[in-house]
C-alpha cells in the first residue's frame, strides 16, 4: 500500500500492538509535520517505546498503519532507515575509536566516499563544539560529550526524522542544555524530531505539540499550553506563617475560595491554592484583603499549571522513570543498504 503523507514527517493510524497478553498500543492514531517536535509522554509501559520501536522499523505493529517520511515502516522499511535518526540513553560508540574517527566510520558505513566522510566530520566537530576532544578516544568522554558525539553520528547525513529516546537521562544540566540547543538545531532544518522523556520540563521547553499515552491509548494531546488549561488555569498559591493562622486567612480570603479547595484541604496544611481566573487581578484582591485582615504570610504568588499537574490529573500519577515491556531497541543509525548498523538492546 503506498501513502502519500503529503507535508506529514511521521503519520500513525490506528496503530496495535501486543506482546503475549500485554497491550502495548490499541489504536494509536496521531501525526508530526516536517520542523515539528512532537513529544510522546506517558508513564511507565505506557506503550511510548514501543510506538517509537515500531516508527524505526525494529519491530512490526500487529494492526494499522504508519509512514515515516513518505515510507510505509512494514513495506518500505528500508527506505525509512534511510531518512530516519534513532537514539536512546545508550550512545552506540566505539570506545577506541576517537570522536573524529567514529564519526569518519559512520559517515562511511552511511555511503560517503573517504573525502567526503572526513569532511562532514570535520564540520560536526566544529558544529558541536567538540574540536578540542575530536582527538581523544571516546572511552574518556564525559556522559555529555558522548551524548553530542552520538547524536553527531546521526546527523552525518541529514535525516528526515529523528527520534530522541530519553536522550538526556542522566546528563547534568549543562550537557542537558546542549542537546535542547541540538532539538532547536533540528527544527530550523526542517526535520521532524519524536521526544521521549521522563523530565516534564524539558518537554515544556522543547516540544510544538504533545500528545499522551496512556495504557497503549492517546487521552490527550495539543501544546503545552492547551493542555495545561485542562487542568483549571492559573490558580495563586498561599502559604501562612504560621499553620494555626490557615483558617484566618480562608475567612479573609472569602468568596475567592471554592469549597472544592476546601475539601481538599489537609489537617496539617500551612498552604492554600485558589483560581486565579483573573490572573494577577486575582492575586492582588487576595492580597488587599489578607492586608487589611493583618495576617502575615511566608509567601503568595501566581502559579500556572504546570505538565507535572497535567499529567497527574490525566494519568492519576506523577511522571516517572520508563520502563517498558518487552521492547527491542536499536540505537544507532541505519548503513547506506538501510540496515542498522549496532545491535539491538533489549528492556526490561
Amino acid at each position: 500500500m503506498n501513502h502519500s503523507t503529503g507535508t506529514d514527517g511521521v503519520v500513525v493510524e490506528n496503530v496495535e500492538k501486543s506482546f503475549g497478553a500485554v497491550q502495548a498500543l490499541r489504536g494509536v492514531t496521531f501525526k508530526a509535520a516536517p520542523g515539528e517536535v512532537l513529544g510522546i509522554l506517558g508513564p511507565n509501559g505506557a506503550g511510548k517505546t514501543t510506538m517509537v520501536n515500531i516508527l524505526s522499523t525494529l519491530i512490526a505493529p500487529d494492526h494499522g498503519h504508519a509512514w515515516v517520511a513518505g515510507h510505509n515502516v512494514v513495506t518500505d522499511a528500508a527506505a525509512v532507515r534511510r531518512g530516519i535518526m534513532l537514539t536512546g540513553q545508550f550512545a552506540a560508540l566505539d570506545d577506541a575509536l576517537s570522536g573524529y574517527e567514529n564519526l569518519v566510520m559512520f559517515g562511511r558505513l552511511m555511503g560517503l566516499r573517504k573525502r567526503a566522510a572526513r569532511a562532514r566530520a570535520t564540520e560536526l566537530i566544529a558544529e558541536f563544539d567538540l574540536d578540542d576532544a575530536a582527538g581523544r578516544r571516546v572511552g574518556t568522554y564525559s556522559g555529555g560529550m558522548r551524548r553530542r558525539i552520538d547524536i553527531a553520528c546521526g546527523l552525518v547525513v541529514r535525516p528526515e526524522v529523528v527520534f530522541l529516546d530519553e536522550p538526556t537521562t542522566g546528563l547534568d544540566p549543562r550537557s542537558r542544555q546542549g542537546v535542547w540547543d541540538l532539538v532547536g538545531g533540528f527544527r530550523k532544518h526542517g526535520i521532524t524530531t519524536l521526544l521521549t522523556t521522563q523530565y516534564l520540563e524539558e518537554a515544556d521547553a522543547l516540544c510544538d505539540r504533545i500528545i499522551v499515552i496512556d495504557h497503549g491509548v492517546v487521552i490527550a494531546s495539543g501544546t503545552a499550553d492547551e493542555l495545561k488549561a485542562r487542568t483549571g488555569g492559573s490558580y495563586c498559591e498561599i502559604m501562612a506563617l504560621r499553620e494555626e493562622d490557615l483558617p484566618a486567612i480562608i475567612t479573609a480570603l472569602g468568596d475567592l475560595v471554592p469549597a472544592a479547595n476546601l475539601e481538599a484541604l489537609k489537617e496539617d496544611s500551612d498552604r492554600l491554592a485558589i483560581p486565579a481566573p483573573a490572573g494577577a487581578k486575582t492575586l492582588a484582591e487576595a492580597l488587599r484583603r489578607l492586608d487589611a485582615a493583618g495576617l502575615e504570610l511566608v509567601d503568595i504568588a501566581l502559579r500556572r499549571p504546570s505538565l507535572d499537574d497535567v499529567f497527574l490529573q490525566l494519568t492519576g500519577h506523577r511522571a516517572e522513570p520508563e520502563a517498558e515491556v518487552q521492547d527491542s531497541t536499536s540505537f544507532r543509525l541505519r548503513t547506506a543498504d538501510g540496515r542498522f548498523t549496532t545491535d539491538e538492546r533489549t528492556r526490561a
